[in-house]
Protein backbone atom coordinates (compact mmCIF):
# COMPACT_ATOMS: atom_id res chain seq x y z
CA UNK A 1 0.00 0.00 0.00
CA UNK A 2 1.22 3.50 -1.21
CA UNK A 3 0.06 6.76 0.69
CA UNK A 4 0.52 9.69 -0.78
CA UNK A 5 0.48 13.00 1.36
CA UNK A 6 0.35 16.68 -0.93
CA UNK A 7 1.83 19.96 0.69
CA UNK A 8 2.42 23.11 -0.49
CA UNK A 9 -0.78 24.79 -1.16
CA UNK A 10 -2.23 28.45 -0.08
CA UNK A 11 -3.04 31.70 -1.38
CA UNK A 12 -1.10 33.61 -3.37
CA UNK A 13 -1.53 36.53 -6.12
CA UNK A 14 -1.46 36.22 -9.71
CA UNK A 15 1.64 36.30 -10.71
CA UNK A 16 3.22 34.32 -8.60
CA UNK A 17 4.52 31.22 -7.50
CA UNK A 18 4.05 27.88 -5.67
CA UNK A 19 5.91 24.43 -4.97
CA UNK A 20 3.70 21.65 -4.50
CA UNK A 21 4.82 18.74 -3.19
CA UNK A 22 3.76 15.03 -2.72
CA UNK A 23 5.61 12.63 -0.42
CA UNK A 24 4.91 8.66 -1.11
CA UNK A 25 5.21 5.89 1.71
CA UNK A 26 6.99 2.80 1.14
CA UNK A 27 9.76 1.91 -0.85
CA UNK A 28 8.32 1.21 -4.21
CA UNK A 29 8.00 4.82 -5.31
CA UNK A 30 10.36 4.47 -8.16
CA UNK A 31 8.59 2.09 -9.95
CA UNK A 32 5.41 4.49 -10.38
CA UNK A 33 4.44 7.31 -13.03
CA UNK A 34 3.49 10.00 -11.01
CA UNK A 35 0.78 12.59 -12.07
CA UNK A 36 -0.50 15.93 -10.72
CA UNK A 37 -4.48 16.77 -10.89
CA UNK A 38 -6.23 19.38 -10.16
CA UNK A 39 -10.51 19.73 -9.77
CA UNK A 40 -11.51 23.36 -9.57
CA UNK A 41 -15.09 24.34 -8.04
CA UNK A 42 -17.60 22.87 -10.18
CA UNK A 43 -15.30 21.09 -12.73
CA UNK A 44 -14.05 17.83 -13.21
CA UNK A 45 -10.40 16.79 -12.48
CA UNK A 46 -8.11 17.01 -14.84
CA UNK A 47 -4.78 15.83 -15.71
CA UNK A 48 -1.68 18.99 -15.18
CA UNK A 49 0.99 17.31 -15.81
CA UNK A 50 2.88 13.48 -15.94
CA UNK A 51 6.41 12.00 -15.53
CA UNK A 52 7.89 8.61 -15.95
CA UNK A 53 9.48 6.60 -13.17
CA UNK A 54 12.60 7.63 -13.87
CA UNK A 55 12.01 11.13 -14.42
CA UNK A 56 13.15 11.35 -18.52
CA UNK A 57 9.80 11.99 -19.49
CA UNK A 58 7.25 14.46 -18.73
CA UNK A 59 3.89 15.67 -20.13
CA UNK A 60 1.78 19.17 -19.96
CA UNK A 61 -1.29 19.79 -20.25
CA UNK A 62 -1.67 23.11 -22.72
CA UNK A 63 -3.31 25.32 -20.13
CA UNK A 64 0.18 24.88 -17.81
CA UNK A 65 2.44 24.46 -20.78
CA UNK A 66 5.48 27.31 -19.95
CA UNK A 67 4.21 27.97 -16.67
CA UNK A 68 4.49 24.66 -14.53
CA UNK A 69 7.64 22.19 -14.06
CA UNK A 70 7.03 19.00 -12.83
CA UNK A 71 9.61 16.91 -11.60
CA UNK A 72 10.45 13.85 -8.81
CA UNK A 73 13.34 13.34 -6.70
CA UNK A 74 13.35 9.14 -6.46
CA UNK A 75 15.68 9.12 -3.29
CA UNK A 76 12.90 11.04 -1.31
CA UNK A 77 10.11 9.26 -2.74
CA UNK A 78 8.97 12.79 -3.79
CA UNK A 79 6.92 14.75 -6.69
CA UNK A 80 7.07 18.23 -7.20
CA UNK A 81 5.13 20.77 -9.33
CA UNK A 82 6.55 23.85 -9.40
CA UNK A 83 4.03 26.33 -10.61
CA UNK A 84 4.93 29.96 -11.79
CA UNK A 85 2.72 32.67 -13.55
CA UNK A 86 0.40 31.50 -11.43
CA UNK A 87 -3.51 32.65 -12.64
CA UNK A 88 -6.92 32.90 -10.71
CA UNK A 89 -8.04 29.66 -13.52
CA UNK A 90 -5.48 27.70 -11.72
CA UNK A 91 -7.37 28.08 -8.06
CA UNK A 92 -8.20 23.96 -7.58
CA UNK A 93 -7.97 21.49 -5.38
CA UNK A 94 -4.31 19.53 -6.78
CA UNK A 95 -3.61 16.39 -6.12
CA UNK A 96 -0.92 14.11 -7.09
CA UNK A 97 -1.71 10.18 -8.14
CA UNK A 98 0.51 7.12 -9.09
CA UNK A 99 0.31 4.29 -11.46
CA UNK A 100 2.70 2.01 -13.39
CA UNK A 101 2.65 3.55 -16.71
CA UNK A 102 2.86 7.23 -17.41
CA UNK A 103 0.70 6.08 -20.19
CA UNK A 104 -2.13 5.54 -17.39
CA UNK A 105 -1.73 8.83 -16.01
CA UNK A 106 -2.29 10.63 -19.15
CA UNK A 107 -5.45 8.76 -19.75
CA UNK A 108 -6.56 10.26 -16.50
CA UNK A 109 -8.15 6.57 -15.03
CA UNK A 110 -6.91 3.89 -13.28
CA UNK A 111 -4.70 5.27 -10.96
CA UNK A 112 -2.80 3.02 -8.30
CA UNK A 113 -2.82 5.88 -5.57
CA UNK A 114 -4.21 9.31 -5.34
CA UNK A 115 -3.32 11.94 -2.27
CA UNK A 116 -5.93 13.80 -0.77
CA UNK A 117 -5.31 17.12 -2.49
CA UNK A 118 -3.71 20.30 -1.75
CA UNK A 119 -5.50 23.80 -1.93
CA UNK A 120 -4.33 26.51 -4.35
CA UNK A 121 -5.92 29.30 -4.55
CA UNK A 122 -4.60 32.48 -6.57
CA UNK A 123 -6.07 35.71 -5.82
CA UNK A 124 -6.46 38.72 -9.19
Amino acid sequence: QVQLVESGGGLVQAGGSLRLSCVASGPTFSSYAMGWFRQAPGKERELVAAISRGGGVTFYEDPVKGRFTISRDNTKNTVYLQMNSLKPDDTAVYYCAAAPLITTIRAGSGMDYWGKGTLVTVSS
